[in-house]
């Protein structure tokens, strides 16, 4: 029988995306399986910043058998339990989207229905007091989950903040431990096969070649391989998410650490705020058409917590993905793939999700087409079920103060969104449509927080006597208040199991002093 086995894979591009896909190969085929191969230029960089994650992380980071408290250690990372939303719905209103659920369902009848009879009366004005992670992440608290029986202290769902650039560096270790081999290098050339267009080679600046039988494009928004070489195409999503710029600073840390991404709205976009151990990450995401460079960098210099420690760097993105992720024998990761912006922290998790599909289809020599086809079109509908998700903030908003929270009121909206608008909107219900990202409680909280109204509530939720729904709230309030109050506060956390030196050291100065 022929061997037609992958004998070789170069993954050009390093950062975030370069080195997942190095740690997945690594661990999963072995080198043994096969070469692997990563080249990148310190010369070109990383869109290095601090990078926010949402639970799967914890996924990946389980398949490569990392330990967290090292790695939060190695990145100077924090724990997240969610992002907290500033003036989103309208100017001055904030609401928070937690991971975990809400309360409990009951009577075979969601939480959310049970919630929204009490609200739509009146009583119930915020969801946070029925999410533990919500609740404890507003008052500084953080704890991993434990077994406490029925406790919400038994199921709490998290993810990390890190510093991407210390994330790359420390994957590059646990990847090369593995045999993954470094080459140092600008490419400066791509030879595809005469007879079939496959990519044979690179060619770097001093001349070296290098060939192989898969190639993993993790080149950034450039798309060396799977754009430049291969023309994959660009599909365009900016008249549905028209931000097209960023700029990115950290600033000095402040005394507590919160346990949550903060992203609060401004006139032509939001800005975000992911605290770490040694500093604060910020950024602006705008749009161009509505705001200059200067305008977005002096509102973010202007709206920072401590002094900044770099100068601000602007950084231009057209939103959307490519039309096809994997081309002949080259798969495009990150931002090689497509980009959509860091409001709920996919960055990563669409990285994961990729090499997660990749592994499940992983070709020989043969590379049969109806594996490709299959991989790109489970790549497309993940790209578009966050786009869907990020256009709900921008739209479903009363704001009105500014041209282009005018333009985002009136963006027509993809099939699958309208329909989730209207299914909403009747009886304030909210689904997870098979194996999509975002949850249940994901739409809800972020429909709630971005003020939808529901015309009603769901009418099976009056199974249950009005009174019995109140004293069911109320002990769940209760359960949620009681947990909040034995957790830690999230630095206390960081403290005792996974401080990263400068975290001590000022600990230290601040005993000193």
């Amino acid at each position: 029988m022929t061997d037609h086995r992958i004998r070789s894979i170069v993954i050009v591009g390093g950062g975030t995306a370069g080195w997942m896909s190095a740690a997945t190969l690594a661990k999963i085929l072995t080198t043994e399986y096969c070469s692997i191969t990563l080249v990148e230029s310190d010369e070109i960089g990383i869109i290095g910043v601090g990078e926010a994650t949402i639970p799967q992380m914890a996924t990946f980071n389980r398949m490569l058998e990392i330990d967290e408290d090292e790695f939060i250690r190695q990145t100077k990372g924090t724990f997240k339990l969610g992002i907290q939303f500033v003036n989103w719905g309208k100017q001055g209103h904030v609401y928070f989207h937690p991971f975990g659920s809400y309360g409990l369902n009951m009577q075979g009848v969601s939480f959310h229905s049970h919630w929204l009879r009490l609200h739509q009366l009146g009583e119930a004005p915020r969801l946070d007091e029925w999410s533990l992670p919500a609740y404890a992440a507003e008052r500084g608290k953080f704890m991993r989950p434990f077994d406490a029986g029925n406790s919400p202290l038994s199921t709490i769902s998290y993810a990390y903040h890190f510093d991407a650039g210390l994330y790359a560096r420390y994957l590059r270790s646990y990847s090369e431990e593995r045999g993954v081999v470094r080459q140092e290098g600008k490419i400066v050339d791509v030879t595809l096969r005469g007879e079939d267009g496959f990519v044979e080679s690179i060619t770097l600046e001093d001349g070296r070649k290098i060939e192989a039988d898969l190639f993993i494009d993790c080149s950034g928004f450039r798309g060396l391989l799977i754009e430049k070489a291969l023309k994959s195409g660009y599909e365009d999503w900016s008249k549905w998410l028209p931000c097209n710029r960023a700029i990115a600073i950290p600033c000095e840390s402040v005394e507590e650490i919160a346990p949550y991404t903060r992203s609060t709205a401004h006139k032509a976009g939001w800005q975000w705020r992911i605290p770490l151990q040694h500093r604060i990450g910020n950024g602006h995401v705008f749009c161009n058409e509505f705001m200059s460079d200067d305008e977005a960098a002096d509102i973010l210099l202007g709206n920072l917590d401590g002094r900044p420690l770099a100068d601000p760097r602007v950084v231009p993105f057209k939103t959307g993905r490519r039309r096809e992720t994997w081309v002949k024998n080259c798969v495009s990761l990150g931002l090689a793939a497509g980009f959509l912006e860091p409001l709920e922290s996919t960055s990563i998790w669409l990285v994961q999700s990729g090499l997660s599909r990749l592994m499940t289809m992983f070709p020989d020599r043969t590379f049969q087409q109806a594996d490709i086809d299959r991989y790109n079109r489970i790549v497309a509908n993940e790209y578009e079920i966050v786009r869907d998700f990020l256009i709900l903030h921008y739209n479903a908003t009363e704001r009105d103060d500014t041209e282009f929270w005018k333009y985002c009121q009136n963006i027509e909206l993809p099939d699958r969104l309208a329909e989730k608008y209207r299914v909403y909107r009747a009886y304030g219900r909210t689904f997870r449509e098979n194996d999509e990202l975002f949850n249940d409680t994901s739409w809800f909280a972020v429909m709630v927080g971005q003020l939808m109204k529901a015309r009603t509530y769901d009418p099976v939720a009056d199974i249950m006597p009005l009174e019995e729904t109140r004293r069911r709230l109320r002990h769940i309030a209760g359960a949620v208040e009681k947990s909040a109050d034995y957790m830690p506060t999230h630095k206390q956390f960081l403290l005792e199991h996974c401080a990263a030196p400068e975290l001590l050291d000022t600990v230290s100065r601040d005993r000193a002093a």
